[in-house]
């Protein structure tokens, strides 16, 4: 077995090059549209978990997931918010296009770090099939994007500061990065 496959046995599915594989790349969903119920991967168990449940009223505005095998700055898989025709479900595997970033600063207990959000759409989405880049996306939905994670964090005395809404090469290099 060589190093790629031995790397590949061990993670699962390997991490992204986005130089490699462009702009489309394989999530999982965690949670989809719709939940109240909020699910994590667990790395050492290889499941998914209920980590929370959002208020009355709260649901997340499209599927969430992550892309396997990257380590964002705060430990975690990097995070990405699909926009899908209909939700899928808790653990599906999706092929995605990625539109851009949303810069963001999460602080906790007392801790501040990087948590960024991308943004991408299914790429076998009939809905979103000419959206391309986030500004081709109606700013005021994105505004609305920006706001759930801030709320949706300050119900848990997170802040989640939004610092920059960026393109695909930066949403691309922050890939790279992680991977």
């Amino acid at each position: 077995m060589d190093n790629r496959s031995a790397k590949q046995s061990r993670k699962g599915i390997r991490p992204p090059s986005a130089a490699n594989r462009g702009r489309v790349l394989q999530i999982i969903v965690e949670t989809p549209r719709g939940s109240r119920n909020k699910y994590a991967y667990n790395q050492k168990t290889s499941r998914l978990r209920l980590s929370k449940i959002l208020p009355e009223g709260m649901i997340f505005p499209y599927d969430f997931g992550f892309i396997p095998g990257t380590r964002a700055e705060d430990g975690d898989p990097l995070d990405v918010l699909v926009l899908t025709d209909e939700p899928t479900f808790p653990g599906c595997e999706l092929d995605v296009r990625v539109l851009g970033v949303i810069k963001a600063i999460q602080k906790e207990n007392g801790e501040e770090s990087q948590n960024d959000r991308l943004i991408a759409v299914a790429q076998q989405s009939v809905r979103y099939a000419e959206v391309k880049e986030l500004d081709d996306l109606d700013p005021t939905l994105l505004k609305q994007i920006e706001e759930f994670f801030v709320n949706y964090q300050k119900v848990r005395d997170v802040e989640f500061r939004v610092l920059a809404r960026e393109g695909i090469k930066s949403a691309l290099k922050s890939i790279d990065n992680a991977a």
